[in-house]
């Protein structure tokens, strides 16, 4: 009725989509008007993934997704139902230790997310009701409920701020929880409920709110509010970001405040962001899989060929059916088929163990403990924010030692994110020092007093700057007077401030809607704020409309030079353009700042203007930008500013060392051409040999032609790069990547726009330009350095998927500290967050964030190497064991009819990979360091020999599968001829196939245990004691496993086997033999490689060599 009349009369036009509707303090607006009660969920938080009822069936079902895992069911369910030589136990085992190691791990996870989400839902609330103050659990919090949240207490859930202690109706929230950031927040009520600042006063409000469906951005909230009173039409106020307090962030400052719940529970934007990022898969695991797939072609292949052999064999009936083991009728009466594919199936079950279905909790283990080396790393940790590297992800601890492009923000990344005030210009007069009260700036024209006047009043008035005291505040701050700070969560408006102040204008708060400076004259003035006009990556512009002493209007703009020159007399820009040209070549970061003064007949438009877009609950954004767009024209440029943002502790350093590792870095800023490329030579991206070659606005130009100006451009650059160059001028070329070559004495680096990088990526329709990305590909390819200027963060994603998906599809890594960086961080193989001053979006939604930029040459270089290296080892080894395990099993069914007669006992088969060869792999893939840190991180070179997923492509992998079947055809071949015709007893009794299997496991246990003694470089008291140790274990468990006779065994076919094979010498003698020639070609390769390795390169320097690890001529100093 009355509501929706009022509605119906202000938003008649609106969309009514998506939307809720919430009676604050579930009071009705009106006896009359009938309300559909909305069905919401409660407040109870539940980030758990299981319950008590559903936690078998789901886990089991999440765990034989996996192929490793249900190929290994099968295997067992074959064992169980079809008649197969080894018992379900040598298979169901292994299987079962594995699913129910990673069913406790994952249930433990799980108790500790229930015992969390219990103590956060049965935590004490106050809920104002009938006037009173009344406690409740957090979990019964509904929509609409008022509720009172105290100084250093966390919201319960989404609010929307109705009134606080203050008397500006403002509070501060940390919300360091959510995104990390520690700074203070700034929250505002709507002023018709400020001050409603009591129980008994907010519970008569009258009121309903209508706000968008629950959505995850943090930053975004549209809503509005109507306020009904007695006798008076409602009042509709509008809600967004700075209206809503989140969950999970705690309030500062404030002794009390009310808000109204409107996302409760599994609806706040805290709970909405719990569901993770899209997986990312490093080339390791790749790589795993198709070796997974090359082996169970293996294993297929034999059980093929024994299955073959077999029917071969007894075809001969005299073998088939001898006279002593006559066939029954059933028997003879089989389907030849189905017995054909049983003993296929049995073959399968009996060389299953080339499969190794421990190998999936092995590298788990070895990705999550080996991830703590990096939060314990000491190197990068910073004293001054107290803060160590973190790891967000371990999935990708390989992935950094495969790094090839390195896309790098430059504000906050490769600069310090310190904003330091240098230089201003006046309608083209210079200003970079203190101004006297009386005679002004020393040494230099200056401009009209009261054009000086007005930019340093737009200074102190176009900002979100706060001012609080400094003993209150936690983080970015400036030291205003001994009591008070400049708060803000951008460090070049304090920047700009403080270079008022040397001049005499002074900021001296906001309070009541008023905003108050000091001037030159030590005279207060006091400004009414009419409107903000928030700053936003699209326009790079922010303004705000005040009311000045004299009763006049102005709106005061401040912005990117392409975002303000565009919007004033082209008559005015030349003086301050000059300005702003040599500031950016200087490498100052610049803005300018524009006026204009507005009617009071115009003001009373743009209010309206404002307040309906300010209204909408859709696309409420794009009808602000409108409206913004449309007030910020027709200003009059009054000067610039310049201030500094240094450049990070050792960037220039670690640029230089991501080069030499054979890294192509990339800059993607925001900020203009000018300041990007002086940043870019300051740190060392462009040398001085690096010829520059321009895609920018200037070299293609803004008429319709500019098309087929960037055409000739792109064409006369692929010449110059692609066709003239020598072909390996830049890459020399492998399987599976282009790895980098420095040495050239010409460079060539590229420089790109935000607007021509539209044109490449984004052509118009009726151009022909659909090859331009292309051939800008190649370019940027062939380039030692490409910068990316006044870029979108969209476009930063484009970019990096552009060179994700280019031929050889190389590894990509991008860093950033800001929320514009994002899109990039997620759409790189690799994100790294830097856990800078612009918050910590970045961090957060990276794989890994790091204190500083400088950080990243020992994530990459020292870590990076390191962890592909033992992994990349770990997965070879383990196929390699297993084929030495389960080739002699296969050489044994020739000798044997292929009857499918095991080799091994049931107890050697089951704990080969649990017990016996566990522990010394899982050590070398924590603490392997085959070179030490500190020559990795001093020869950035050796990067080189891993890169290209190196260590796991076709040589090493043919080498290991070699290696294993020659170490097998020693194991069973040695043991063969010992047994051959010689009694091992004094008693001349023949040893039996226990025996046999019993010698050929103990030779392959020690063999492929020291063949890991043999590669391990860095060998500390835990590798001794796990390789020796399972060497001691094995012997221990062989004489306890054969010297008792087992109650449950049907069969003591083990009992006194290993101990009376060991009272032989020529046994003995047999081991250490069979032990020596396995692994003799492996000790003269490595012997010849690091022979010839130090004859190539200087005495100073002398690094083992590993085995499949790559080595080149450029490899390390030579």
């Amino acid at each position: 009725m009355l509501r929706r009349t009022m509605h119906r009369f202000f938003f008649a036009d609106e969309k009514r989509v998506g939307t809720r509707t919430i009676l604050v303090g579930h009071r009705p607006v009106s006896e009359t008007e009938v309300y559909v009660m909305q069905q919401f969920c409660d407040n109870k938080i539940i980030s758990s993934k299981y319950t008590i009822w559903n936690f078998l069936p789901k886990n089991l079902f999440e765990q034989f997704r996996r192929i490793a895992n249900f190929y290994f069911l099968i295997i067992f369910l074959v064992q169980v139902i079809v008649d197969t030589p080894t018992s379900p136990v040598t298979s169901g085992l292994p299987l079962f230790f594995v699913i129910i190691v990673t069913a406790i791990k994952q249930g433990y996870e799980d108790w500790l997310r229930h015992r969390a989400d219990q103590e956060v839902n049965e935590s004490k609330v106050v809920v104002i009701e009938d006037g009173k103050r009344v406690k409740k659990d957090c979990d019964a919090i509904e929509v609409g409920d008022i509720v009172e949240v105290t100084t250093d207490e966390t919201f319960p859930c989404d609010l929307v701020f109705l009134a606080s202690s203050s008397k500006d109706g403002t509070c501060y929230v940390t919300t360091a929880s959510l995104d990390g950031e520690s700074n203070f927040k700034t929250h505002y009520t709507v002023q018709d409920t400020a001050k409603l600042s009591t129980c008994q006063a907010i519970d008569c409000l009258i009121a309903t709110i209508e706000c968008e469906q629950p959505q995850p951005d943090l930053y975004k909230f549209v809503g509005r509010i109507n306020i009904y009173k007695e006798d008076q039409e409602p009042v509709a106020r509008a809600l967004g970001p700075d209206n809503l307090l989140l969950k999970g962030a705690t309030l500062k400052t404030t002794h009390k405040i009310y808000g109204v719940a409107v996302y409760t529970g599994m609806e706040t934007k805290m709970a909405l962001n719990y569901q993770g990022k899209s997986q990312k898969r490093s080339a390791v695991e790749k790589s795993i899989n198709i070796f997974l797939v090359v082996y169970l072609c293996i294993l297929v292949g034999k059980a093929m060929v024994c299955t073959t052999m077999k029917y071969f064999w007894i075809n001969d009936r005299s073998v088939d059916e001898p006279w002593y083991n006559q066939k029954t009728q059933r028997e003879r009466e089989t389907f030849k088929l189905l017995k054909m594919f049983t003993d296929f199936l049995s073959f399968m079950v009996l060389f299953n163990f080339i499969i190794p279905v421990s190998m999936y909790v092995t590298v788990e283990m070895q990705k999550f403990l080996g991830s703590f080396f990096i939060s314990w790393d000491k190197e990068m940790y910073d004293e001054t924010t107290k803060e160590g590297a973190l790891v967000n992800t371990s999935d990708l601890n390989e992935e950094l030692g495969q790094v090839e492009y390195v896309f790098s923000d430059k504000t906050g990344t490769l600069t310090e994110n310190t904003m330091e005030f240098i230089e201003c210009s006046i309608d083209g007069y210079k200003y970079d020092g203190s101004m006297s009260e009386v005679d002004g700036l020393e040494y230099y024209e200056k401009a009209q007093k009261s054009r000086e006047d007005l930019f340093l009043r737009a200074l102190c008035l176009c900002h979100t700057v706060q001012i609080r005291h400094r003993d209150k505040v936690d983080g970015k701050s400036h030291l205003e007077t001994s009591s008070q700070s400049y708060v803000s969560s951008s460090p070049d408006e304090i920047a700009l401030l403080t270079g008022a102040n040397k001049y005499g204008f002074t900021f001296l708060g906001q309070a009541n809607g008023f905003m108050k400076i000091r001037n030159s004259n030590k005279e207060i003035e006091s400004y009414e704020l009419l409107h903000v006009l928030d700053f936003d990556c699209v326009r790079r512009r922010m303004s705000v409309i005040v009311r000045m002493p004299s009763g006049k209007i102005f709106l005061f703009c401040k912005g990117a030079d392409s975002s303000v020159f565009s919007r004033v007399p082209e008559s005015e820009i030349m003086k301050t353009k000059v300005h702003v040209e040599r500031n950016a070549m200087d490498g100052y970061r610049t803005l300018c700042v524009a006026f204009k003064e507005i009617s009071e007949s115009d003001y009373l438009n743009i209010d309206v203007s404002i307040n309906e877009a300010a209204m909408a609950l859709q696309d409420r954004e794009a009808k602000m930008e409108a409206v913004f767009d449309e007030i910020e024209r027709d200003m009059h440029l009054m000067g610039s500013t310049a201030v500094e943002d240094r450049l990070q502790e050792n960037a220039a350093e670690t640029i230089e060392a991501l080069h030499s590792a054979g890294m192509k870095i990339w800059v993607l800023t925001g900020d203009k051409m000018e300041t990007a490329k002086a940043t870019c030579y300051a740190c060392r991206l462009f040398q001085a040999n690096t010829e520059l070659l321009l895609l920018t606005t200037k070299t293609v130009g803004e008429d319709r032609h500019k098309e087929e100006q960037l055409y000739t451009l792109l064409m006369e650059y692929h010449k110059k790069l692609v066709n003239e160059m020598p072909e390996n001028c830049f890459v020399f070329k492998t399987t599976s990547s282009v790895l980098r070559s420095w040495t050239l004495s010409q460079e060539y680096g590229l420089v790109i726009d935000g607007a021509t990088l539209s044109l490449i990526l984004n052509p118009s329709q009726d151009s022909c330009s659909g090859h331009y990305k292309n051939i800008f590909e190649q370019i940027c390819l062939k380039c030692t350095a490409v910068l990316c200027c006044r870029m979108a963060p969209l476009q930063k994603a484009q970019i990096v998927r552009m060179v994700k998906n280019s031929k050889g599809k190389p590894i990509t890594l991008a860093v950033g500290d800001g929320a514009n960086d994002v899109s990039m961080i997620l759409e790189a193989h690799v994100g790294i967050g830097i856990k800078g001053k612009e918050g910590r979006q970045a961090a957060r939604n990276s794989d890994y964030a790091i204190p500083k930029f400088k950080d990243l040459k020992r994530l990459l270089l020292a870590h990076g190497h390191l962890y592909y290296v033992r992994i990349s080892h770990l997965v070879q080894y383990f196929f390699y064991k297993n084929l030495c395990f389960i080739f002699p099993q296969f050489l044994y069914q020739f000798f044997c009819g292929f009857s499918q007669q095991p080799l091994y006992d049931a107890a050697y088969l089951t704990m080969f990979n649990i017990c016996f060869t566990s522990l010394p792999i899982v050590a070398y893939s924590l603490l392997e360091q085959h070179i030490p840190i500190d020559t990795l991180m001093s020869v950035p070179k050796l990067y080189m020999n891993v890169s290209g997923n190196a260590m796991l492509q076709l040589k090493p992998f043919l080498y290991w599968t070699f290696l294993g079947l020659f170490d097998g055809l020693v194991f069973f071949f040695g043991g063969y001829l010992l047994f051959w015709d010689a009694s091992l007893e004094d008693n001349g009794k023949m040893s039996g196939n226990w025996a046999f299997g019993t010698l050929i496991f103990t030779v392959l246990v020690f063999t492929v245990t020291l063949k890991l003694a043999l590669d391990t470089r860095f060998w500390t008291w835990l590798n001794h004691f796990v390789i020796w140790g399972s060497l001691a274990f094995y012997v221990f468990f062989s004489f306890f496993w054969g010297g008792i006779l087992w109650p449950f065994l049907k069969h003591q076919r083990m009992y006194f086997v290993f101990a009376q094979l060991l009272s032989s010498v020529s046994t003995w003698l047999a081991i250490f033999l069979f032990i020596f020639v396995s692994l003799f070609p492996e000790i003269i390769l490595i012997i010849f490689k690091n022979t010839k390795s130090k004859s190539r390169q200087p005495a100073t320097l002398e690094l083992p060599i590993l085995v499949s690890y790559k080595h080149r001529e450029n490899g390390y100093t030579l």
